[in-house]
């Protein structure tokens, strides 16, 4: 953990805002050009990352393209009976749908299209994209099979009879949750300090080729979602960069905050909240509060 100006008053001011809202929270905040210069709250713990994972594959994907080892442009027609369950995309829809694998990427990053996602792991394979984390230096991240994979053991956590049954009985308040439920082995884990390496990654052009990489966090801009990390900078000249994972009681967002002074920060925050329920505002708020609370610090810093 990061010491603020006043031994640490920053890292309790966002452990206060994480217990006003009613989570546990993770974070990692740091200047994207000096990454030595954060803050941040157990940014080494490793935790299941929902659809976070879907950065580190992006990231796979990109460096395949790269090496001619695949075709971004390659169309594939995914069938109903093919159809990973989530709220958006491909995901919703009844018919077969025939794309690319590069504009499922833009699919599974902007609308978090579980569907899109699951074709990309199948043509990368889980193997890419350990090995991209791996040579990026993100030892404590690993995606398994992605979503299906975290699917898969929910339902056999919970000795639920199905995906619907598995997700009610973690949403249920009066249910007791499995302890496996929240444990990162075998899901799609990572911690707050690898996701911030890896967008550092990114957005410096480490992470892939110049042209992949401005790919990626032209991807990563389109996200609609302003409920998380982007409510604390309810500005126009502000850009957020993001991608949101949630995975039962647990909301996260993964991104890069640019401010209009040219200044720019990679934000990663998790969250666990004490209830379930399917809804909760502050939960999401307090995501963009804790990181903009950790930019405003460091900013302060820089005058200093």
């Amino acid at each position: 953990m990061s010491a603020g100006r006043d031994g640490g008053r920053v890292e309790r001011e966002i452990r206060d805002l994480f217990d006003d809202a009613g989570v546990r929270g993770w974070l990692h905040v740091a200047d994207l050009h000096r990454p030595s210069a954060l803050v941040a709250i157990d940014p080494g713990e490793r935790l299941p990352v929902g659809s976070v994972y879907k950065v580190p594959l992006m990231v796979a994907f990109c460096r395949l393209a790269d090496a001619g080892l695949i075709d971004p442009r390659h169309r594939e027609t995914l069938a109903p009976e093919e159809r990973v369950p989530g709220p958006t995309g491909v995901s919703v829809l009844r018919d077969p749908v025939t794309m690319s694998l590069r504009d499922m990427v833009v699919l599974m990053m902007t609308i978090s299209d579980n569907t899109s996602a699951d074709a990309v792991l199948r043509a990368v394979g889980p193997d890419a994209v350990d090995a991209a984390c791996r040579d990026l230096g993100m030892a404590d991240t690993h995606i398994h099979g992605g979503v299906v994979s975290t699917f898969d053991r929910l339902v056999a956590e919970t000795g639920a009879h199905s995906l619907d049954a598995a997700l009610a009985h973690v949403a249920d308040n009066d249910t007791v949750v499995p302890p496996g439920v929240y444990d990162p082995a075998y899901k799609a884990s990572s911690t707050a300090q690898d996701m911030a390496r890896l967008l550092r990654a990114v957005w410096t052009g480490r992470a892939a080729s110049v042209e992949r990489c401005a790919f990626m966090r032209e991807v990563m801009g389109r996200q609609p979602w302003t409920h998380r990390l982007a409510s604390g900078f309810p500005y126009d000249d502000v850009r957020v960069y993001g991608k949101t994972g949630t995975f039962g009681a647990m909301r996260h967002e993964a991104g890069v905050i640019e401010l209009a002074d040219g200044s720019a920060y990679t934000a990663v925050v998790f969250t666990r909240a004490a209830r379930s329920d399917h809804r909760l505002p502050r939960a999401d708020a307090v995501i963009g509060s804790a990181a903009r609370a950790a930019v405003e610090e460091l900013r302060g810093r820089q005058g200093t």
